[in-house]
């Protein structure tokens, strides 16, 4: 895990992609020609963690798969954006739903829709295998491909900052 430069004690919401952020760049099919996703039980953990600690996660997504929708709401993220085709709007607008400041948020993207997004958040960062002309706009090149644990190094090193990462008996349950 590559330590973030960036001030990540002033992070007070994530936003995250998740084709190629929170599952692998590439989905198998189903018969009905429909994509299944995989999820990382570790970024889920993060996520729930974070969200139980008062950080704010966003998914923007341009996908349009409920089981993705329930999977991050059961989690417990309320904001679920799915069908996504232009995420900066969505983004500012959850900005200003909570009243961030644009250094207060990071954005995690792997590919060209998620560009304007990274541009616009404090803190960007890419997964190792995004797109050449992402990670030439993130501030956070993961060491980490996408869907597998690239949310837990940023949650976990905004919250070790912040002291809420296992600073209860809380943490070690879902």
């Amino acid at each position: 895990m590559g330590k973030i430069e960036y001030d990540l004690s002033r992070i007070k919401g994530i936003a995250l992609d998740v084709d190629g952020v929170l599952s692998p760049g590439t989905i198998p099919l189903g018969a009905d020609g429909v994509p299944t996703r995989m999820v990382n039980i570790k970024d889920g953990y993060a996520l729930q963690h974070a969200v139980k600690h008062g950080l704010k996660i966003a998914i923007i997504s341009g996908a349009k798969t409920e089981a993705v929708e329930v999977r991050y709401r059961a989690l417990g993220v309320q904001d679920v954006c799915m069908g996504a085709t232009v995420k900066l709007p969505i983004f500012e607008e959850w900005c200003s739903k909570y009243g961030f400041r644009l250094e207060e948020v990071a954005f995690v993207g792997d590919d060209i829709p998620d560009i304007p997004v990274m541009r616009a958040a404090g803190l960007s960062v890419a997964p190792a295998d995004a797109a050449a002309e992402v990670k030439e706009v993130a501030k956070h090149v993961s060491g980490v491909i996408g869907g597998y644990g690239v949310a837990r190094e940023l949650i976990e090193q905004v919250m070790k900052t912040q002291g809420t990462w296992m600073d209860d008996v809380h943490a070690f349950g879902w």
